[in-house]
């Protein structure tokens, strides 16, 4: 088989192409520039993608590592030759799960080609399942070293036996050893489970002769009990017989005396009840409070009507002495104003000195100016004398004037004392702040006698409402009332028969309670005319004793029985333990000759292995020599598929852990080379990947293994990724 070219949107390849060609493929890629995930594509590609893979700890699922890094959809193209026939493989996604889409055609045609479906398009052409493939021709990064794997093995079994590879040794073994397991794990396995179910039943039929015994032994100490219970039953009777006749005459009693007391309740309820029913006990002492409270405002009423006629004595009184002519109808602040009025003008002095002061000013401008005229100082002595007789009337007038004005005023100022009978000005105030407080004492009579008004309204509005609902209260009951002391004795009446119900009603309580107490005694059987050997009360202690013994003793005979039935029919059980000891001897068999039968496999693996072992050694040890210039000529391979290394001219091998990092790389490449060789199919061999399998490889051994695989590339298609440029120099070198 040739890969001629593959195209990838698979991790971090997006629309990537890679075109091969035959023999060794030398691809040279930077870190990071995909060389693993084309390895991983292409494996992908054969074997699909597992999708039941989950993330782990340092581990991330197939399904989610390559997921492309754009976004898109997961899907791939290859192209290759196979048989003489191109043919292209296609997977894409299908729904949801990655590469779950898968097509193969012929390349030329595009006609589906029939028998390569999803699940065996690897196994077809590649000539081996997966398991094998990545043990052998498959070399993952950092993965050189090779485990076993069912599949590697039945493949190695069936070339060394050219038998089927349906099967490896180690399915076989773990096969018989699940096998030996469920017959003799310590918990699980069939043999223990039988040695166990015998002893159970050893146990069981120890359990069902103990259970026989007592049942034995519980019916004949019941057969002893009944007996004594029937006859405390007959003495207990007896006793009953004679405690219901007595009972019989209590209950009587105490029904006569519930009738009566039946009787008083209803003839005193329909006595109360004559004209209507009266309001609750509690309504009728508020209407007797209500009735002393009458009382209390006929009182407070005639008190009142005694204060409103003092009120309007004095009222009157206030009224006469408020009527002062010296201030007829005036308000206290009217007569102040007029009083303040006429005591200012009684108390100023007539101002008639400017009159005086003209007069005299006058009469002396008179003399000057005669004086003038004497003296010739005017220009004509008549103007003097005309002067001064102006002047001298002028004078005289004013002072004739002055006289008057006082006069006047002296008798205005005594008019007002007289008037007001005051002694001076501060007097005629006295009246009118008189008036004031005569006025004040009236403003208040009033105000009293108004207060005094309005109390007793009040009271004899209080009067009348309480009496108009003191008769609409007893009116239901008592319809002929129509006063007060009418109200008075239906309350007390009512009142009355209210406390002689309650006394009955209790009465009546205590006779219900008397006969509730008392039930109606049932018909019992007659006297068995059994003389009692214990009084009734020991009687009955005996019986509930013995009726408790015989419980415990049927409780016990039926447990017994119960679990005689439980454990089955002894014959049966027998049988069950003759049937379980025969399969543990059939079982124990079948242990002896499976532990045979993993003893002969181990010497049968171990003639395989002299087998197979031999060439796989022997081409690897060629391998490896090749591949260490012959430093290392010999390679053994373990149960266990650990390699070792033989150095030329040693006699000890030495492990893969034992060696550089570089040599174990070569010693696990040889046995891979070896292993395809072997175990991969010749015709139409599959192509080799190799993912920086050389990257531990010194220059000088890297050229080695390059010539190696350079031969190898004849017989099929070798694909060498690699970070380095050394590999690529190699090749341009040729």
């Amino acid at each position: 088989m040739k890969i001629l070219r593959m195209k990838a949107t698979f991790g971090g390849l997006d629309n990537q192409e890679l075109t091969l060609k035959e023999g060794l493929n030398i691809l040279q890629a930077p870190n990071e520039g995909g060389k693993s995930t084309w390895s991983a594509f292409l494996r992908a590609m054969f074997y699909g993608i597992n999708t039941k893979e989950r993330d782990k700890q340092g581990h991330i699922a197939e399904k989610n590592r390559y997921q492309p890094w754009n976004g898109g959809a997961m899907e791939g193209v290859v192209e290759l030759e196979w048989k003489g026939e191109e043919i292209t493989l296609r997977r894409g996604p299908k729904g949801n799960t990655p590469f779950g889409k898968f097509e193969a055609v012929y390349t030329a045609t595009g006609e589906p080609v029939p028998f390569l479906t999803a699940d065996n398009v690897g196994e077809t052409l590649i000539g081996a399942p997966r398991e094998v493939f990545e043990r052998s021709a498959f070399v993952g990064q950092g993965g050189t070293a090779i485990d076993g794997a069912p599949a590697l093995e039945a493949r190695i079994a069936a070339l060394a036996s050219s038998g089927e590879e349906d099967v490896s040794y180690s399915q076989v073994e773990r096969r018989l050893r699940d096998w030996l397991n469920r017959r003799r794990h310590n918990k699980t396995g069939l043999i223990p489970k039988l040695e166990e179910e015998l002893a159970a039943d050893g146990e069981l039929e120890g359990r069902q002769a103990k259970a026989f015994r007592l049942a034995q032994e519980a019916k004949r100490e019941l057969d002893k009990l009944q007996a004594e219970h029937k006859h405390l039953q007959a003495e207990r009777d007896a006793h009953l017989a004679r405690a219901m006749a007595s009972r019989r005459q209590r209950w009587e009693e105490a029904q006569a005396a519930l009738e009566q007391a039946q009787g008083q309740v209803e003839a005193i309820r329909a006595e109360l009840n004559r004209h209507g029913a009266p309001p609750d006990k509690a309504t009728l002492q508020q209407a007797q409070g209500e009735l002393n409270r009458l009382n209390a405002l006929h009182t407070s009423r005639k008190q009142a009507e005694e204060r409103l006629e003092e009120a309007k004595d004095g009222e009157r009184a206030a009224t006469a002495a408020m009527a002062n002519p010296l201030f007829p109808q005036m308000t206290p602040d009217e007569a102040w104003e007029q009083a303040s009025d006429d005591a200012q003008a009684a108390g100023e002095m007539p101002r008639c000195g400017g009159l005086y002061a003209g007069g005299v000013i006058a009469l002396a401008l008179a003399a000057g100016s005669l004086a003038l005229a004497f003296a010739g100082v005017l220009p004509a002595p008549w103007m003097g004398g005309a002067a001064c007789g102006v002047l001298a009337g002028v004078g005289v007038g004013l002072i004739a004037a002055a006289v008057v004005w006082k006069k006047r005023a002296a008798g205005r100022t005594a008019e007002l004392l007289e008037r007001y009978d005051a002694e001076d000005p501060e007097g005629i105030l006295a009246r009118a702040s008189a008036y004031r407080e005569v006025w004040a004492l009236a403003d208040q009579a009033v105000k009293q006698r108004e207060s005094a008004q309005r109390a007793l309204t009040d009271l004899i509005a209080q009067d009348e409402h309480i009496r108009k609902a003191l008769l609409e209260l007893v009116h239901p009951f008592a319809p002929t009332v129509k006063d007060t002391f009418g109200v008075s004795a239906a309350i007390s009446r009512a009142l009355q028969l209210e406390e002689r119900l309650a006394t009955a009603q209790v009465k009546l309580e205590g006779a219900v309670k008397l006969a509730d107490s008392l039930p109606k005694p049932t018909p019992v059987a007659a006297d068995p005319g059994v003389e009692p050997r214990f009084d009734p009360a020991e009687t009955a202690a005996r019986l509930s004793a013995a009726e408790g013994e015989l419980s415990r003793l049927r409780s016990g005979l039926a447990m017994a029985q119960g679990e005689l039935n439980t454990l089955g029919d002894p014959a049966e059980l027998e049988e069950r333990k003759e049937a379980a000891r025969e399969e543990l001897e059939r079982r124990q068999r079948e242990y002896a000759a499976l532990e045979a039968a993993l003893t002969a496999l181990d010497a049968a693996h171990t003639g395989l292995q002299a087998r197979f072992s031999p060439a796989l050694n022997r081409l690897a040890g060629d391998y490896l020599a090749k591949l260490t210039g012959g430093k290392y000529d010999k390679v053994s391979l373990t149960r266990q598929f650990e390699a070792l290394a033989e150095e030329a001219g040693s006699l000890q091998p030495r492990r893969a852990l034992a060696l550089s990092q570089g040599t174990a790389d070569q010693l696990y490449l040889a046995v891979r080379l070896a292993a395809c060789r072997l175990v991969l199919p010749g015709e139409e061999p599959c192509p080799l990947v190799l993912d920086d399998a050389l990257a531990n490889f010194d220059d000088e051994r890297m050229a080695l293994a390059l010539d190696c695989l350079s031969e190898l590339g004849k017989e099929r298609q070798i694909l060498l990724f690699t970070c380095h440029s050394r590999e690529k120099a190699w090749e341009q070198e040729r």
